[in-house]
């Protein structure tokens, strides 16, 4: 039936990186990198940096910025997040402010695993898949069954410095297709929605991306000055040509800023309980005037779970609240971030229907064959696990584009006989996935 009412959706995307430990020392190599002031550290300098009471040649705010006290309050270990959890995913919290549709606050977990570090002196989590699973089990747990599991990726530095911005997904070997390997194997899970670490993209992630991902909650298009020298002139998240517009778009081959003919869907997403690119009162105005001129918009926003989430719902909730008086007839629709994506293309046409892989294993060769809705991607994403624990990926070979892969097993890639598990999965073209295991 179609919607005869302007909708806005509303989607909250948290980078979810786990645990993050700063002590006072780290505070400062901070403010040093990125402003080359070095002081010595002490709790009492940090509170007159705060209050800009040192004269440091006109970048006491920006400084003062950086040291915010909700910015620099962490969630130091697990018991952190799991009691700011407790509270943020409770339905009291969530139903504090109701949707148009009576339905409660709902957020995006976009998961990250974080490996290959040379040092951890943050305490983060490590592993494959920890994350993930950590809130796998806490959505489960609290019967959260509108909120989504979903995508993050940070790029490690040349030097593998856990403290260092990074873009290239290239560095980083066979990592990053390890983890999507073992979310198949270990998870039965592919990824449909992203959300890029440092919210940066490059020629090399764009394409990766485009190969994989249907939905990208990266674009941070936004008029705003970013005077932090470490993060100026799109060394993290360089979106200063992208459309500032509150729906998507699909990215030119050649430049994601751009529109032009490439699969997947890039949408607006600013930030919160950060230094730059704040969502302020005049994007959600924007936004819901959007959606009264075009029928529908998303706004989206996303924060850290390292950092506590409920202030920033609460600052959203209270910007919806006072634009909703100057755009009553728009109707507010809290979504997960592949909800609303699907929302917004439902608008534009009629949506597909969702991926059927089937497999089978006849002399060596795995046969792989789409029989539902179509692929996002070109190929499915091939996963295999060896006896010896082992977790590869290889390429299919393409016997009918789009619908029938091959793959064959032999001392040219890995004979059967080494092979424990293979794992096949996909993004249909609308968000949607499907995973399929066999066990040898």
């Amino acid at each position: 039936m179609e919607v005869s009412y302007p909708i806005l959706e509303v989607v909250h995307c948290i980078d979810t990186e786990g645990p993050l430990y700063e002590p006072i020392e780290a505070t400062f190599d901070r403010i040093e990198r990125a402003f080359g002031v070095k002081l010595s550290p002490s709790a009492a300098t940090l509170d007159d940096l705060r209050h800009r009471r040192i004269a440091l040649g006109g970048i006491e705010a920006e400084i003062a910025r950086m040291v915010d006290p909700v910015l620099t309050a962490y969630n130091e270990d697990w018991p952190a997040i799991d009691r700011m959890l407790d509270s943020a995913m409770s339905t009291e919290f969530r139903n504090r402010q109701p949707d148009d549709f009576g339905n409660g606050w709902v957020y995006s977990w976009h998961c990250v695993d974080h490996l290959g570090l040379a040092s951890n002196p943050r305490r983060k989590m490590l592993g494959y898949g920890e994350i993930f699973r950590f809130y796998r089990n806490k959505i489960e747990a609290m019967r959260s069954d509108r909120d989504e599991l979903n995508w993050h990726f940070h790029p490690l530095s040349i030097g593998r410095n856990p403290m260092a911005i990074a873009t290239s997904y290239v560095n980083v070997g066979t990592m990053l297709y390890g983890i999507i390997a073992r979310r198949i194997l270990d998870d039965a899970w592919f990824p449909t929605v992203n959300r890029p670490g440092f919210h940066a993209e490059r020629p090399d992630s764009h394409l990766f991306l485009e190969q994989w991902i249907p939905f990208d909650y990266a674009n941070q298009a936004d008029t705003g000055d970013v005077r932090q020298p470490d993060l100026a002139e799109g060394r993290s998240g360089d979106w200063r040509r992208a459309p500032a517009i509150w729906h998507g778009y699909h990215p030119s081959h050649d430049d994601y800023q751009s529109a032009g003919a490439c699969r997947r869907w890039i949408f607006r997403c600013l930030n919160r309980g950060s230094r730059l690119r704040l969502l302020q009162q005049a994007h959600v105005d924007d936004a819901m005037r959007e959606a009264q001129s075009n029928g529908h918009a998303i706004l989206a926003f996303s924060d850290h779970d390292y950092r506590d989430i409920r202030p920033d719902v609460d600052a959203v909730r209270a910007m919806l609240a006072d634009a909703k008086r100057r755009y009553p007839d728009v109707r507010i629709r809290y979504a997960g971030a592949a909800a609303a994506a699907r929302a917004w293309i439902a608008r534009q046409r009629p949506l597909t229907p969702p991926p059927v892989l089937e497999c089978t294993v006849e002399n060596s060769r795995l046969n792989v064959s789409s029989t539902g809705g179509a692929l996002f991607g070109p190929q499915p994403f091939l996963a295999i696990r060896g006896r010896d624990g082992t977790i590869h990926h290889d390429n299919f070979d393409f016997q009918q584009p789009g619908r029938l892969w091959t793959y064959t097993f032999d001392d040219q890639t890995i004979p059967l006989r080494d092979v424990a598990e293979i794992g096949v999965g996909s993004a249909g073209l609308d968000g949607e996935f499907c995973v399929v295991r066999l066990r040898l």
